[in-house]
């Protein structure tokens, strides 16, 4: 049974960083994509950032770039996304994601398997 668990929100000030986890089990690391999405009150979920491990291959939404890294650790089986020059519109609940097949974080519909989510809230 595939199992996604995050772990890392909080809140945190407009400046600051956090760094998420997602600790995955149940599958093969390296066949999998495996990512993020957030959902902000009142708004669709969006793709932050996916990566494909076997690949080296990451990509990110155009919000996060340069502020956000996508990472993981094929021995500890987990994925991290390291969030840095929090802003308060990166408010949300944070979702790990993970699919056999390649959707660059295009759509949330297309992944099976998700994480039960963990709050960022970012304060200005």
């Amino acid at each position: 049974e595939v199992q996604l668990v995050e772990s890392g929100g909080g809140l945190v000030q407009a400046g600051g960083s956090l760094r998420l986890s997602c600790a995955a089990s149940g599958f093969n690391f390296d066949d999998y994509e495996i990512g993020w999405f957030r959902q902000a009150p009142g708004k669709e979920r969006e793709g932050v950032a996916c990566i494909r491990s076997r690949l080296g291959s990451t990509n990110y939404d155009d919000s996060v770039k340069g502020r956000f890294t996508i990472s993981s650790d094929e021995d500890k089986n987990t994925v991290y996304l390291q969030m840095n020059s929090l802003k308060p519109e990166d408010t949300a609940v944070y979702y790990c994601v993970a699919d056999r097949s390649t959707y660059y974080c295009s759509n949330y519909r297309l992944y099976d398997h998700w994480g039960q989510g963990t709050q960022v809230t970012v304060s200005s």
